[in-house]
C-alpha cells in the first residue's frame, strides 16, 4: 500500500489564529494585476487572500488552486504546504470535490467528511490529515483556461452560507482579474515568440547574403544552398545560418534590434 492510499503524509490541518483579514478584495485584485510577474504569482497571491478572507479565529482556512491543463489537473498555487499537499493528493486520486466542481462547473460543499460516502479514499487521506469540511468554487475563466479554489477546514461544518456566498464573490472578482492576467501572459508570450523568429529571421537573412556572396548566386538558390544543408545535417535553420556566419566573421552572437 502506498502512502497515497493510506492517506499518510507530512502535512496536517490544525486550527490556528486567523490570519489577518483583508479589507477591501476588490482593490488588493487590481494591484495584483499590475503587479504579479505571472499566472502562478496571481494564484498564490489569490490564494493567500482567500484564506485570509474566509478564516476566522479558531477556524483557519487553507486555500488552493488547480488549473485543468491538457485534461490533466495541476495544482498551481496554495496559501501554505497543507493545502498544496491536498490538492497534490486530490489529483493523485484524479477525483474528488474540488475536481467533481471543476467538472461540473459549480460550487461544491462538504460540510463533514467524516458522513460524505463519496471519494471514499480521498476522503479518508484527508481526514487522516486533519481535514473535515472542503468548499469548492470554480472560476469562470470564460474558455481561457479551467480552474478551481480549493478551500479546506479542519472544523466540521466549517464553513457556514454566508462563507460560502463570499468564496463565490471573491471567486467572481478573481476570474475577473485572473482572464486579464492570462491575456497579459498571452501576449507577453506572443511578444517573446515575435523577438524569437526576428532574431532567426536576421541571421537567416545575414547568411543568406553571406552566401550569395561567396557563390555569386540568386537569393533563392543561396536560400536553398542553406536549407540543404540544414536538412542533410539534421540541424535547424537558424543554426545553420549562425554557423555561416560564425565561419566568415567569427560572431557567435546577433543581437536584433527593433521597436517594442
Amino acid at each position: 500500500m502506498t502512502n497515497q492510499e493510506s492517506g499518510a503524509g507530512n502535512f496536517s490541518i490544525v486550527p490556528q489564529a486567523a490570519p489577518v483579514p483583508v479589507p477591501d478584495v476588490e482593490t488588493r485584485l487590481k494591484e495584483l494585476v499590475l503587479n504579479s510577474k505571472d499566472v502562478a504569482g496571481f494564484l498564490t497571491d489569490l490564494a493567500l487572500i482567500a484564506a485570509a478572507r474566509l478564516s476566522s479565529p479558531g477556524n483557519r482556512i487553507h486555500s488552493g488552486v488547480t488549473v485543468m491543463r491538457r485534461k490533466r489537473p495541476q495544482v498551481v498555487a496554495s496559501s501554505d504546504a497543507a493545502a498544496r499537499a491536498l490538492d497534490e493528493l486530490q489529483n493523485g486520486y484524479r477525483d474528488g470535490p474540488c475536481l467533481t466542481a471543476l467538472r461540473n462547473r459549480t460550487t461544491l460543499l462538504v460540510p463533514d467528511l467524516a458522513a460524505e460516502r463519496r471519494w471514499a479514499h480521498y476522503t479518508k487521506a484527508a481526514q487522516e490529515n486533519g481535514v473535515s469540511s472542503i468548499l469548492a468554487v470554480p472560476l469562470d475563466l470564460a474558455g481561457e483556461a479551467e480552474a478551481v479554489m480549493n478551500l479546506y477546514s479542519g472544523c466540521s461544518n466549517g464553513f457556514t452560507d454566508e462563507d460560502i456566498s463570499t468564496a463565490e464573490a471573491f471567486a467572481n472578482q478573481a476570474a475577473t482579474s485572473l482572464r486579464l492576467v492570462l491575456r497579459i501572459a498571452q501576449l507577453n508570450e506572443a511578444r517573446n515568440d515575435l523577438a524569437v523568429a526576428m532574431q532567426s529571421r536576421t541571421v537567416i537573412d545575414m547568411a543568406i547574403g553571406a552566401i550569395m556572396a561567396e557563390n555569386r548566386c540568386s537569393r533563392d538558390a543561396a536560400f536553398k544552398i542553406l536549407t540543404k544543408a540544414s536538412s542533410t545535417r539534421n540541424i535547424k535553420l537558424r543554426d545553420v545560418a549562425a554557423a555561416v556566419i560564425a565561419s566568415i566573421s567569427g560572431e557567435k552572437q546577433i543581437d536584433t534590434y527593433f521597436d517594442e
